[in-house]
């Protein structure tokens, strides 16, 4: 097993920090937050239904999954109410046009919440797994929205759900050497792009997860006012745990029977995860002075049921503590990268975190990977 950790971002001393707290006057704050989604939902029932599934296993995969609903893109049916199968040309086209719309509302959500407008973006990074594109996502959203060319970006491909807060890493080490500066980082997934149907319990147990979603967050270094109560977090620290014994674990690999990609899961990878969180969420905060009783808002990546369940068990945590996540895998089910980033939406109506309080942010995937943040209102 190997264990990265990031150091804590360097800042300058504040003169009001508390004891046990790092000095992060400076450190990158979230200043915004927006999602999106694709525009019709199915329940659990209504997928089956669609695909005519009527194996009992299957079935009770999806209706014993925590997911009530999901936003998908299914293909048409056809005179006879059959969903035909797509190519993966047809894949790919389909990712591509959603990851345009969706990405473009989640982004324009995110600075319409930092009171901010796309003339002032100065650096986008645009995470996805879904579909791959050349050129990436973000050339495609420049010249799609009008954005400045002079932009900087960067796009990260096939990271999986882990991917946000690697992407959340960049912008915010991007963020503190660009004071005053607005960076986003935008996570558009069209999980509906990735599915395939074989009637093998392998595709059963991916398509019975995963929803269409983006989400985007927009960061901003330097001093802040100071005790606003609608002030954002600010971002302290992140610390990685890759378990190369389980790397293929989780991937997203060609399947020449179909001529399509096609995902795995392995029904241990929970219990990997889980087995695994305790290690680095310490990581993330040996030499802040807190324990993890200190984290007052936990936002974990809905991977799915039993993956939550382990992540709970694990850490000690109560049904409580994972109430945003369990929320958005009930209503739109796994949306891989950005799913961290609609439960941080929920707690920010929720409006219950206060001046001090700490949060960790945790996200999972290929690799197999665990990602966490340490932010602080």
């Amino acid at each position: 097993m190997t264990t990265i950790e990031t150091a804590p971002i360097q800042t300058a001393p504040s003169e009001a920090t508390p004891p046990g707290a790092l000095h992060d006057v400076h450190a990158p704050e979230i200043i915004g937050v927006g999602t999106a989604v694709t525009p019709t939902s199915y329940t659990q029932t209504e997928v089956l239904d669609a695909f005519r599934i009527t194996d009992p296993k299957v079935r009770s995969v999806f209706l014993n999954s925590a997911i009530e609903r999901r936003n998908l893109s299914l293909p048409p049916a056809d005179d006879q109410g059959n969903r035909t199968a797509e190519s993966q040309g047809d894949l790919l086209d389909k990712h591509k046009a959603l990851a345009i719309e969706m990405g473009g509302e989640a982004l324009r959500a995110c600075l319409k919440s930092a009171g901010a407008d796309l003339a002032d973006l100065r650096h986008l990074c645009c995470v996805t797994s879904t579909g791959f594109l050349t050129p990436g996502l973000s050339a495609l959203l420049i010249r799609e929205l009008g954005i400045d060319r002079h932009c900087g970006r960067a796009d990260i491909v096939g990271m999986g759900c882990n991917a946000g807060l690697n992407a959340l890493s960049v912008e915010a080490g991007w963020s503190a050497a660009h004071p005053g500066e607005l960076a986003v980082v935008l996570c558009v997934e069209a999980c509906s792009a990735a599915y395939a149907m074989d009637g093998t319990m392998r595709t059963a147990v991916v398509n019975s997860l995963f929803g269409d979603g983006a989400a985007a967050v927009a960061l901003r270094s330097g001093p802040g006012t100071g005790g606003r109560r609608d002030e954002g977090p600010r971002v302290r620290k992140f610390a990685s745990c890759i378990i190369p014994e389980a790397v293929d674990a989780m991937r997203y690999d060609w399947d020449r029977d179909q001529a399509r990609f096609s995902f795995f899961l392995d029904p241990q990878i929970p219990y990997v995860v889980g087995a695994h969180a305790e290690l680095v969420v310490d990581r993330l905060l040996d030499g802040t002075g807190l324990r993890r009783s200190d984290i007052r808002h936990w936002l974990v990546h809905s991977g799915g049921k039993k993956v939550v369940d382990a992540v709970v068990v694990n850490l000690g945590l109560t049904r409580h503590d994972v109430r945003h996540t369990v929320g958005v895998l009930r209503d739109q089910g796994n949306v891989s990268s950005g799913s961290f980033l609609f439960s941080y939406e929920r707690l920010l109506e929720e409006e219950a975190a206060r001046p001090g309080d700490h949060g960790v942010l945790m996200t999972m995937g290929p690799g197999s990977t665990i990602e966490t943040a340490l932010i602080r209102w």
